[in-house]
């Protein structure tokens, strides 16, 4: 019994260490895990952070990539005005310095002149796109009466995109082109290049003038303009209508030339026609004579 209870203190001693070490555990694997924890979300923070600032950047990215694919408008303008104007000339000088002012130029001009009374004439006008708007003000500013306006604009934009991309293309194959041409030491080889290089180079010329011209159609608007001038002229009085002595004797002289002339024309014809009018006379003597006799010897009853 004594021996039992010398060994309870050694056993409290024990358990009160084993519950120490228990609890120490517990504790570190607590700060362990709270660690880890702490870890884990540093490191979900910090990818949560980087896939913020991709989708950031690729957002940039595509509005800078569609920013750069969207081109400008190319529309080509086109407009026709009728006009009605007081003094056709003062009206066409007045356009040209219009047309001047805003850095155009004209392309045709054509004037009609019917009699006295009427003055029409056309002009073809090419003005700088911005001042399209402007110009037409002002030409129908010089105006009576505008008697037809029509404007047009056709859009080029996909078919000059489409001939750029046509040309970056080409260009890149004729830069392939040239560099097998350096490299060709064969002279099969180097003319089979050459023809197909030449092909190439051709169809870029012919693609540059098409965009030129769509730029030259699209940075200067087509103005075309229809003017008439209408004149009311009062006819003046005309003197020789009133002169009676004059009128008199030349209807005198056509009288007299017109009597000449019938007797001029029976001379001819008696002088021409003798022969067989002598012999018709003859005939209608006889005749004449024939009859006679017979009417003297028939018995009167």
């Amino acid at each position: 019994m004594n021996r039992f209870i010398k060994w309870i203190p050694i056993v409290f001693v024990f358990l009160l260490l084993s519950a120490c070490r228990s609890d120490s555990k517990s504790e570190s694997a607590k700060m362990d895990f709270a660690t880890s924890k702490t870890a884990d979300s540093a490191q979900n923070g910090s990818q949560a952070k980087a896939s913020l600032l991709s989708a950031e950047n690729f957002k940039k990215e595509m509005n800078q990539s569609i920013e750069i694919q969207i081109p400008e408008k190319k529309v080509i303008y086109t407009a026709d005005l009728e006009l009605r104007v007081k003094k056709f000339e003062q009206t066409v000088r007045r356009i040209e310095e219009k047309v001047e002012k805003y850095g155009g130029y004209i392309a045709e001009s054509n004037v009609i002149k019917e009699g006295k009374e009427q003055v029409s004439g056309s002009i073809r006008i090419r003005i700088p796109q911005k001042y399209f708007q402007s110009f037409l003000h002002d030409a129908e500013g010089q105006a009576v009466e505008v008697i037809q306006r029509n404007i047009t604009g056709q859009d080029v934009t996909e078919e000059y995109v489409d001939l750029e991309s046509r040309l970056n293309s080409k260009k890149v194959v004729e830069e392939r082109l040239l560099s097998f041409m350096k490299k060709a030491n064969k002279t099969e080889d180097l003319l089979k290049i050459s023809a197909d290089l030449a092909s190439v180079q051709e169809v870029i010329e012919t693609i540059e003038g098409k965009l030129k011209f769509l730029e030259n159609q699209t940075a200067f608007s087509t103005v075309n303009i229809m003017l008439h001038e209408y004149k009311v002229i009062v006819p003046n009085i005309d003197k020789d209508n009133l002169n009676t002595l004059e009128k008199t004797k030349k209807q005198f002289m056509k009288s007299i030339n017109t009597l000449i002339a019938v007797v001029s024309w029976l001379v001819v014809f008696v002088i021409g026609n003798l022969p067989i009018l002598i012999i018709i006379s003859v005939i209608g003597l006889l005749l004449y004579l024939y009859i006679k006799k017979r009417r003297n010897h028939s018995p009167r009853g």
